[in-house]
């Protein structure tokens, strides 16, 4: 059987703020954070477009997971990428008009 009491209206109003304890990183994730700030500090440092980096892959990564990763981190530091294929990993550079993908729709000229 449930209990009902009546109780202050504060207690509606301004509940508890419970106090949970800060949930430790797992090792992987740690790592993740750690390659996405690696990610992010390499990214600051392109400032032209001859600036390239070569992001060499390990064999346990996954080729299109550090791409995502990648593009995030160009998300988050406001730069415009261009992330290509090499021989072991991904060459990454200067988003430039020539660099950029010609894949996709056209844009609608003017004209029409």
């Amino acid at each position: 059987m449930v209990k009902i009491r009546q109780v202050d209206v504060a207690m509606l109003d301004k509940p508890k703020a419970t106090r949970a304890a800060p949930r430790e990183l797992s090792p992987r994730a740690r790592e993740r954070l750690e390659q996405q700030k690696q990610f992010e500090r390499m990214l600051t440092r392109i400032g032209d477009r001859d600036t390239v980096f070569e992001i060499r892959l390990e064999a346990d990564e996954k080729p299109l997971t550090i791409r995502q990763r990648l593009m995030k981190a160009a998300e988050a530091t406001g730069k415009e990428i261009v992330v290509r294929k090499s021989d072991k990993g991904w060459l990454v550079g200067m988003s430039t008009p020539d660099r950029k993908s010609r894949r996709g729709r056209r844009k609608a000229s003017a004209s029409s």
